[in-house]
């Protein structure tokens, strides 16, 4: 069994409105959003003057906060804004990534901001696990990259490109007879990206808890399209400290040419929970908190930036009371703000 990091769906399907006005309900699915969004508010402007990435007004912690905010709930919503007015990647849906980038990317041309991005939607995603589905077969998939890139279009992005498939082909838990297939989707996926003229590619490369020597991702990385790509991503999803990522992606970077990477620092601020099981401790750990805001002014010069790729406050899965995977749970991500030590 493999150690996990967690469980997700394409963040981009969030909840209706009607959930984010109650605390924790969940139904079985996320819910697509409703006709009339909420109008768009900015971001508190000292927060976006740290970062060049695009913060979602639509976000799920967004319409939280207007929620709260109608309720009465001020100081609640104050607290929340910790992750409302920051930016977060914005998971291309399975099904069509198209309106969703298409809307992400006129209102982060307007910003004059950068797009965070992350494709998850490969054939035999996640083994089956939580996060289950994909695309139906490699045409299928071939369609749904060339799809998230066209309407990438011009506008500046980074891309994430494709949470644990090369991992999961390292450890065994992707089947043999599918790796090749694998491999070679992703190195097309980097290619048909890397054609946009202002789009930036990180292959995932897990984290270091997962595949503990990172010498043997080196090769598959390689094989993935990590030669025409920009670099390299770690820790998406997991709480692993931002220096145990450093070293780890140094050592992958020594041994891949010099390439950079980016770490996600979503939930990583109080690191991994102590004591726990490791083949369960991914799954929506308690007492956790936001890590460093995201930025591309890291003082390393391998690391691009740090991000949030895992929108924090999104449910690893249905484990410690926790709703389905990628479902918007506002109990988890107000405990997550609370515990920031970044006021």
């Amino acid at each position: 069994m493999p150690v996990r990091r967690r469980a997700r769906t394409p963040l981009t399907t969030a909840v209706v409105l009607a959930l984010a006005l109650t605390a924790p309900a969940c139904s079985n699915a996320p819910a697509a959003r409703p006709e009339s969004a909420p109008p768009e508010r900015p971001a508190a402007v000292g927060i976006l003057d740290e970062s060049p990435f695009w913060v979602d007004p639509q976000s799920d912690a967004a319409r939280q906060v207007a929620a709260w905010e109608a309720q009465g709930r001020n100081g609640d919503a104050q607290v929340l804004r910790r992750i409302s007015d920051r930016p977060m990647s914005l998971w291309g849906p399975g099904d069509d990534p198209g309106p969703q980038i298409r809307r992400a990317g006129e209102s982060a041309r307007a910003a004059g901001r950068t797009l965070v991005l992350t494709a998850y939607n490969i054939p035999y995603r996640d083994c089956g696990q939580h996060s289950a589905g994909g695309a139906a077969g490699a045409a299928a998939y071939r369609s749904w990259i060339g799809a998230f890139a066209d309407n990438i279009a011009d506008n500046k992005a980074l891309v994430i490109l494709e949470p644990d498939a090369v991992p999961h082909v390292v450890d065994g838990c992707t089947r043999a007879d599918h790796h090749d297939e694998r491999l070679r989707l992703l190195s097309e996926a980097v290619d048909r990206l890397k054609r946009n003229k202002n789009t930036k590619v990180y292959l995932d490369a897990g984290n270091p808890d997962w595949i503990p020597d990172p010498m043997k991702l080196v090769g598959p990385l390689y094989r993935a399209g990590l030669e025409h790509a920009d670099g390299f991503s770690l820790n998406v999803s997991n709480f692993q400290p931002d220096t145990a990522a450093r070293e780890y992606g140094a050592a992958i970077s020594k041994a891949a040419g010099g390439k950079h990477f980016v770490i996600d620092t979503s939930r990583n601020g109080a690191g991994p929970l102590p004591g726990a099981d490791r083949a369960h401790s991914w799954c929506n750990p308690p007492g956790r908190a936001l890590g460093t805001p995201p930025t591309d002014r890291t003082g390393d010069p391998l690391v691009d930036a740090y991000l949030w790729i895992k929108r924090p406050g999104e449910s690893d899965g249905p484990c410690r009371g926790g709703p389905p995977a990628g479902t918007w749970w506002p109990d988890y991500a107000l405990g997550l703000a609370r515990r920031s030590t970044d006021q």
